[in-house]
């Protein structure tokens, strides 16, 4: 009998060439949704009590503790990030803690795809495929958001100043990825100007 074997969405790719940054998949990454509501205390610090830090509730932002991050969806929902072979044990550890709570934690592990961008110039490529303004100050280390991107729904989560991971359900990954590679080509490098004194 053959045995299971992971494969992560982009698996295969050839690595890309010519770019003005650096794109490259997180193929380790493990995914657990997680729901239930603030305002339960006692949900509140059994999630804590698993994964060591609290969930975040502030619309469009995260939270980390080692090597666990937590990325807030919306009011009720999280993004538990972790390595992929922690996933499981986190998963398991989270209903034994939430049992008797309102609350749903699944692995979506296999759900999307995680493309990285990292070097100078990764706002300007991003805003390529959306209307956000990634020049606003509210974009900084730890925000994260749902965006429409290049027409599909994307999660936008801002490592560090020039790091960037966009995360795709797994069924657009590849167009994903070739949209990236292709605005990111070095002949399409952009400068901004930047804030412009309004002419007289």
């Amino acid at each position: 009998m053959s045995e299971l074997s992971y494969q992560s969405p982009l698996a295969g790719v050839a690595k890309p060439q010519g770019l003005s940054i650096s794109i490259r998949e997180i193929a380790e990454r493990g995914m657990i949704d997680l729901r239930g509501l603030t305002s339960d205390a006692g949900f509140m610090a059994a999630v804590k009590g698993v994964i060591g830090v609290g969930l975040p509730v502030k619309p469009r932002t995260s939270a980390s503790w080692g090597d666990v991050k937590v990325l807030w969806l919306s009011t009720d929902q999280w993004l538990i990030l972790s390595s992929r072979a922690r996933a499981h044990e986190l998963l398991s550890q989270l209903r034994d803690a939430l049992q008797g709570y309102h609350s749903l934690a699944v692995d979506v592990s296999d759900m999307r795809a995680i493309i990285r961008l990292e070097g100078d110039g990764c706002r300007e490529v991003i805003m390529k495929g959306t209307s956000l303004d990634l020049l606003d100050p509210e974009y900084v280390q730890g925000c994260c958001r749902r965006m429409r991107y290049a027409e599909i729904a994307a999660l936008l989560d801002v490592v560090e100043d020039n790091v960037f991971d966009i995360y795709v359900f797994r069924s657009f990954a590849h167009y994903s990825w070739n949209f990236l590679c292709a605005t990111a080509k070095t002949p399409a490098k952009l400068k901004l100007f930047g804030a412009q004194e309004v002419p007289a």
